[in-house]
């Protein structure tokens, strides 16, 4: 089990396995390369030092969970303990015997390396996310963007990555929700310095969808999904995003 563990880890994450104590060679330890954090740690300890009454020695993974109350339900399973020698935090130790079922192991492994992560690397390791972008006719004549062309670039809003969904929300006189884009690229440099628009990067769309004018209103935002304003880009609720 063990073996597939640093099997796992090394290609999935590219992680060098470290053995940084001469006086226990088989313990292992995985860490971030960019913030140095441990996500994982590979030990060989007795049985009776997580309490159970056999004899011998077992390997066992050190993980960290993303809050008390996840480990504090781990812990309950078979095979899973508070985290030995790191029992501050949400640590958990796991046995490595064959007690606890591999992809489980894997999936606590995953979780481990999301939490402990920088956060420039949980933004590029999430998962895609929707949003409201603004749209000023003023500025740009949106309305018309897509009808010779299915991708264009457009002003790069903070947080938003390859991937990602953006609907176009065009401001008034419109006032209307009309296309759903998704992010193709990002941080692409562009540099403009105007007297109400400043743009350090762009990122390009493709056209996924239209709505007709006024089925997505400011109105309809407001009373239906409680969404007062779109002044720069923001995150739906799961209402509209089933609805859009």
């Amino acid at each position: 089990m063990k073996e597939k563990i640093f099997e796992y880890i090394t290609e999935t994450y590219s992680s060098d396995i470290e053995h940084p104590w001469p006086k226990y060679p088989e313990y292992a330890v995985f860490r971030h390369d960019d913030n140095k954090k441990w996500y994982g740690l590979v030990m060989n300890i007795e049985y009776s030092k997580l309490g159970i009454d056999k004899d011998g020695y077992t390997d066992i993974l050190n993980v960290k969970t993303s809050d008390f109350l996840k480990r504090d339900f781990l812990i309950q399973q078979e095979g899973i303990f508070k985290g030995y020698h790191i029992a501050r935090g949400n640590w958990v130790s796991i046995l490595l015997d064959g007690t606890v079922q591999y992809d489980f192991i894997i999936s606590l492994i995953d979780e481990s390396f999301r939490v402990t992560a920088s956060a420039k690397k949980k933004q590029a390791i999430r998962p895609p996310k929707e949003w409201i972008i603004p749209a000023n006719p003023k500025y740009y004549d949106i309305e018309h963007a897509f009808d010779t062309q299915k991708e264009i670039d457009w002003k790069q809003g903070s947080g938003i990555k390859k991937g990602d969904t953006v609907y176009m929300y065009v401001a008034a006189p419109v006032s209307s929700i009309l296309f759903k884009c998704k992010v193709t690229k990002t941080d692409i440099p562009y540099k403009y310095s105007g007297k109400n628009l400043q743009i350090k990067a762009i990122m390009r769309i493709k056209l996924e969808k239209r709505y007709p004018y006024g089925k997505f209103s400011f109105d309809i935002l407001k009373e239906k999904y409680d969404i007062r304003a779109v002044r720069g880009p923001r995150s739906i609720p799961e209402s509209l995003s089933k609805d859009l």
